[in-house]
């Protein structure tokens, strides 16, 4: 007669802890693959943060040469030229409250401008160049910025060359230039 429950076989002597070797591996696999979307998704966020950087450089631009378009007397007269620079103007509220001439609501345009830039562009410089007396005169404006904050092996930014990246060496500086034609 046999019983009603059978006892376990004994298991093969061969196979003993084989499967917490297998977690072992797959707790391994899983940690790689986690180690490896996270590195993915700083990188992301990094290249994404990049692209904030260049909208950001656009929209600074065209609200600069919307203030020129607005000001044409300040404009002809080249009010707006700034040389290369990567210091804010002080605030002005001079305008804000009460009318101003020309030379005056320039000034006022650029100090807020400078100061937005400042606040939205890490190492930021700019150029507000304009060609003279011409019809139409042609302002070339450039915004530049230090980005992607990793150990580089560029050379040294040069002020003159507007190459290079920064003086430390961490990124790289990039630039957005666009032209703007007043007609008299």
């Amino acid at each position: 007669m046999q019983p009603l429950h059978p006892s376990p076989k004994p298991a093969v002597a061969g196979q003993a802890g084989f499967s917490m070797i297998e977690v072992l591996v797959t707790l391994l696999i899983i940690s790689l693959a986690l180690l490896g979307t996270a590195g993915l998704q700083a990188y992301s966020m990094r290249l994404n943060q990049g692209g904030q950087f260049r909208t950001q450089a656009v929209f600074l631009v065209a609200d600069l040469a919307e203030r020129i378009e607005a000001n044409k007397p300040g404009a002809v007269a080249g009010n707006y030229a700034v040389a290369t620079s990567g210091v804010a103007a002080a605030p002005s509220t001079a305008c804000v409250d009460a009318a101003c001439g020309p030379a005056a609501l320039a000034a006022f345009d650029l100090a807020q401008w400078q100061n937005a830039v400042t606040a939205s562009l890490p190492q930021s410089t700019w150029t507000v160049a304009h060609d003279g007396p011409a019809n139409p005169i042609t302002y070339t404006i450039t915004i530049g910025w230090v980005d992607r904050q990793v150990d580089t092996t560029n050379a040294a930014f040069d002020a003159g060359s507007q190459l290079g990246s920064n003086a430390g060496g961490t990124g790289e500086r990039f630039f957005y230039t666009a032209t703007r034609f007043i007609f008299n």
